[in-house]
């Protein structure tokens, strides 16, 4: 390569720049794909006329564009041209309209000025309007005020005049206090010409009320009825001639009732049934309540009771003043309708109880009447003429309930029965306990009302049985006397018994049977008390008195217990020596050395006690005659428990030392235990 000749310096450079260019390059690449379109052939003349070539292509290629642009440029020419001819007449409008704002500049200005005008002209009219509405009536609400038929025009023309006579109280707080001195006058005047006219329609309607017996109240008469609400003489008026109206009408209905029955006989005149007392009195009451359903619903739907809560414009009053004084008057309308048949209700009330009915059906009056006084009371209120005139009758039933169980009890107070053999219960103690039962039957069968109570039955108990009780006492104490006399005369005729041993006397008194005349009056009345008590255990109703009773037994039982006990030992010759053997202490005299507790008598008591104690059968007294074999057997065990129980403290006595006994165990020879064992307890 050094003995190479050396290249021209632009050659050279030329050959660097292609040795230096990339043929992968985007432009190369595309340059070479446009030139392969029209480079067809590769020879040396071709490579020769290379840059001809190209240049006649890029001046074919101008040549085309030139032609495609001939079509545009006329288009952008007639487009200029209609541009031109487009700004002349724009240049001639703008001088028209400069011409025409010239002379119209004045019209405008004119224009503007009565716009102006005209919204001033319209907020004053709207203000004219806002007045006459709220301080002035229009033509149709002042005839609707005057004409004789009442609709609803005439209505909402009064809510009108209401509503300006309360806009008038705030002009009188401005300036323009004349106005509205003036206007509230006029209104006034409206107003109470309206309140007149109204309170003569609403009697006019109302009396039309009075002369049917299932009225209807229309809306048109509620509306007028609440209206006149807010003028309590005026409404005072009408609800005393709503009262008046349904009294009367509500006093034939009822008068018809009794007599004459429904349409063509039926129901059947409640009068048919006036001798049955407990049907006719029913019956009454159930007319009156079904009426007083009725009679409410009619006066609730008159006076509206259930918008009371409405505001009265001119007392200011509270809602809950507006409603107690709705049902105020709701309660004077009710009451003055029923006025009128309470005298006819409470004559034949009393009428029945005059005719003398039966002990159960005049308790049964009383629950009936007692059941309906609550009953009506809760829909018509306590203090009103109907409540009133039911709960007089109920005292009178009540009072001729208690009066017939005193007569009764005072017949059995006067002729106490003589008592039987066997010391069971007399007749009038079993007719007194069914009696009893059938009226605790009926207590619990009565109806109750939801705000009322069943009465205490306490009373009606003690009305009933404690007559029985005391009569029952009056023949005990007569069988006691009785026996008493005759226990004294067989004394008389008896031989003495100091005629023999005191040992012999005391034997043979034990062997024959006690002589304690109350035995059989406390028998009897146990019997008689048992008779009363167990039928009634099976009702809580008398739980309390059957308690009463339990006690006065056992008072009894206790008393038969120690007057039997007394009796044995008086007869062991122990009676009057017990409190001398509970009374010992050590710091007295020994008991041996007393004259009453000496061995020697000590001895021979003993003896007849054990005699008692380990001899027959009958010697202890068994109670047959008890008719509870439960307190029977009670009764036994008690005695037998109280003569161990004492013959305990007697032991006691006899083995202590400082009694000075000299032989004890040979005086008491059975201990404590051995005879309780003989007794059986």
């Amino acid at each position: 390569m050094a003995s190479t000749v050396g290249l021209a310096p632009g050659l050279s450079r030329k050959l660097k720049k292609v040795l230096e260019c990339r043929t992968d390059t985007p432009d190369l690449v595309a340059s070479l794909n446009a030139l392969s379109s029209f480079y067809d052939e590769n020879s040396a003349h071709a490579r020769r006329n290379l840059r001809s070539t190209i240049e006649k292509r890029a001046l074919e290629i101008n040549s085309e564009f030139l032609s495609a642009a001939d079509s545009t440029q006329m288009a952008l020419d007639r487009v200029e041209e209609e541009v031109n001819a487009l700004a002349d007449c724009c240049d001639k409008i703008a001088a028209a309209l400069s011409s025409s704002a010239e002379t119209t500049s004045d019209i405008i200005s004119t224009t503007e000025r009565l716009k102006q005008e005209l919204e001033v002209t319209t907020q004053r009219q709207e203000i004219v309007n806002c007045f006459l509405r709220d301080y002035q009536l229009s033509n149709e609400e002042m005839k609707a005020l005057r004409e004789d038929e009442l609709d609803e025009s005439f209505f909402q023309a009064l809510s009108h005049v209401q509503e300006i006579h309360s806009n008038c109280k705030l002009l009188l707080r401005t300036h323009h206090q004349r106005a509205g001195l003036e206007l509230m006058g006029v209104m006034a005047m409206y107003q109470e010409g309206a309140y007149e006219r109204l309170c003569r329609w609403v009697q006019a309607e109302c009396r039309k009320l009075g002369d049917t017996d299932n009225p209807e109240v229309g809306d048109l008469l509620r509306t007028a009825v609440r209206c006149l609400k807010e003028k309590p003489a005026l409404f005072k008026y009408c609800a005393e001639e709503v009262g008046n109206l349904r009294h009367n009408a509500l006093f034939r209905r009822f008068i018809s009732a009794l007599t004459r029955g429904g349409p063509g006989g039926m129901p059947r005149p409640i009068e048919v049934h006036a001798h049955d007392p407990l049907r006719y009195v029913g019956d009454m009451l159930g007319w009156l309540h079904q009426a007083l359903a009725s009679e409410r619903e009619l006066v609730h739907a008159l006076f509206d009771i259930d918008s009371a809560d409405h505001k009265s414009t001119a007392k200011k009053t509270t809602e809950n003043d507006s409603l107690k004084a709705a049902e105020s008057d709701f309660t004077f309308v009710l009451d003055r309708i029923f006025e009128g048949v309470c005298r006819p209700f409470k004559v034949r009330v009393e009428q029945v109880l005059q005719s003398q009915p039966s002990l159960i059906i005049s308790y049964k009056l009383t629950n009936t009447l007692e059941f309906y006084s609550y009953t009506i009371s809760d829909l018509l209120g306590r203090d009103t003429a109907l409540c009133n005139t039911i709960g007089m009758v109920k005292d009178a039933a009540q009072k001729t309930f208690f009066d017939i169980l005193k007569t009764r009890g005072e017949k059995l107070l006067r002729y106490p029965p003589p008592v039987a053999i066997d010391l069971s219960p007399p007749p009038a103690v079993r007719e007194g306990v069914s009696l009893t039962l059938e009226i605790i039957e009926n207590y619990n069968s009565m109806m109750v009302s939801a705000s009322g109570e069943k009465p205490a039955f306490d009373p009606v108990l003690s009305a009933l049985l404690d007559p029985i009780i005391k009569m029952c006492e009056q023949a005990a104490e007569a069988h006691k006397s009785k026996t008493s006399g005759q226990l004294t005369r067989r004394s008389r005729t008896s031989t003495d018994s100091s005629q023999l041993t005191s040992v012999d006397a005391l034997l043979s008194s034990s062997s024959s049977p006690p002589q304690n005349n109350e035995t059989p009056s406390k028998i009897f009345l146990i019997n008689c008390l048992c008779a009363i008590q167990q039928p009634l255990l099976r009702h809580d109703v008398a739980s309390q008195y059957v308690t009463n009773i339990g006690s006065m037994i056992e008072n009894h039982i206790n008393l038969l217990v120690q007057k039997e006990v007394d009796t044995l030992l008086q007869r062991c010759g122990l009676s009057d020596k017990m409190q001398i053997f509970r009374s010992s202490t050590t710091t007295e005299l020994p008991l041996s050395e007393r004259q009453e507790t000496s061995p020697t008598m000590l001895s021979e008591c003993l003896k007849a006690f054990f005699g008692l104690v380990l001899g027959s059968e009958g010697s202890l007294p068994e109670f047959e005659q008890i008719q509870v074999p439960k307190l029977r057997s009670e009764a036994c065990v008690r005695v037998a428990k109280t003569l161990a129980e004492d013959y305990e403290v007697i032991y006691r006595a006899v083995t202590d030392q400082h009694n000075g006994y000299p032989d004890p165990k040979s005086l008491a020879r059975h201990p404590p235990d051995q005879i309780r064992t003989i007794l059986g307890i």
